[in-house]
């Protein structure tokens, strides 16, 4: 069974994600039956009895920006998973690897800096953030958002006197965002209060992490299927004063690579992988997901490669409709070992 949900900018014509058919055809190709299921909250325990009678496996195509009953449809997805269903992937991984707080949990890695911090309340950021901002120029990401909004390049506008641990409120600070790099300038105190917004309400949280210069040089993304990337994408900022971002709506340049050109990156990766598995709750590794990287360099001067985001919830591969042969023979591997433990439990 595939989930997706009615309406929403990423469908196509016909309704459905553009590569959402792609999988069921390529399954429906390899003898397996397979069907998409609308999800739709007020009809939840007849999808749930549907699917545990019929399913042996769910894939979850639903972009969280477009569903209402986001904590019911992971309910559901809990249920069907006590129920012998597999999950691709489970509804606790698509939260774990899929929120922004993730990197703050994986800084026993190397993949993480030490100085980043995640903000739940006000009071966490109101004590924090000025001391983080003393030391270096920080990135200020929302949980909530997309396509960069929410997320802050902030800098002094003027250096602190040496020694001092924590950025006045009245200090003038530079603040870019990300969703098309234009620039602002605010106190500290009224920035502060701006980005209180992100903090309140449902899944509210602010991460800090420090600013890294070679964002210009350009963002790696890895696409994954389960443990094996499949593709990755160079995401390289315009090439103008203060961009930073790598979206496409501020202008920046797209380059598909085969995954053997950035070997040295995925061979980090994929020796870190079982420590993020583990240190994100256990689970199985999602189905589709993402994990961004950017340039730095270390004490002895050689380039190493720091984990800005991940995400699984939803992850498309539009630009690669190919691939849905591929993803469906993983999918089939992952039910063949599903059914395999379970026999032998």
């Amino acid at each position: 069974i595939f989930f997706e949900v009615k309406g929403g900018s990423d469908k196509g014509p016909d309704g459905h994600r553009p590569d959402t058919m792609p999988m069921v055809h390529a399954l429906q190709e390899k003898g397996y039956e397979a069907e998409v299921i609308f999800f739709d909250v007020e009809k939840r325990d007849d999808i749930f009895e549907y699917v545990k009678q019929q399913a042996v496996a769910y894939v979850s195509r639903i972009n969280p920006g477009n569903l209402e009953g986001e904590a019911q449809y992971f309910d559901m997805l809990r249920a069907l998973c006590e129920e012998g269903i597999l999950g691709l992937p489970h509804p606790d991984a698509m939260i774990g690897y899929g929120s922004k707080d993730a990197l703050v949990h994986l800084k026993n890695t190397s993949l993480v800096p030490e100085d980043t911090y995640a903000y739940y309340t006000i009071t966490e950021f109101s004590h924090q953030f000025p001391q983080s901002l003393a030391q270096n120029e920080r990135v200020l990401k929302q949980n909530r958002g997309s396509t960069g909004e929410g997320i802050w390049r902030v800098s002094l506008v003027t250096p602190l006197a040496k020694g001092t641990a924590k950025v006045p409120l009245d200090a003038q600070i530079k603040c870019t965002e990300a969703k098309d790099n234009h620039v602002e300038y605010h106190t500290l105190s009224d920035f502060m209060t701006f980005c209180e917004q992100y903090i309140i309400g449902e899944n509210g949280m602010l991460i800090d992490m420090p600013f890294l210069p070679r964002i210009t040089e350009g963002e790696i993304r890895l696409l994954m299927l389960r443990d094996t990337p499949i593709n990755v994408v160079h995401k390289k900022p315009a090439d103008t004063q203060d961009a930073f971002s790598a979206t496409l709506f501020s202008g920046a340049q797209y380059r598909y690579d085969p995954p053997i050109l950035w070997d040295g990156l995925i061979q980090s990766f994929s020796q870190d992988l079982p420590l993020i598995q583990q240190t994100l709750g256990g689970y199985d590794l999602p189905l589709l997901w993402t994990a961004d990287f950017i340039l730095d360099t270390d004490e002895e001067g050689r380039d190493k490669y720091i984990l800005g985001e991940m995400n699984c919830s939803c992850v498309g591969f539009t630009s690669h409709l190919s691939l849905a042969s591929q993803i469906a023979d993983t999918i089939i591997e992952w039910i063949t070992e599903h059914e395999s433990a379970a026999t032998l439990a």
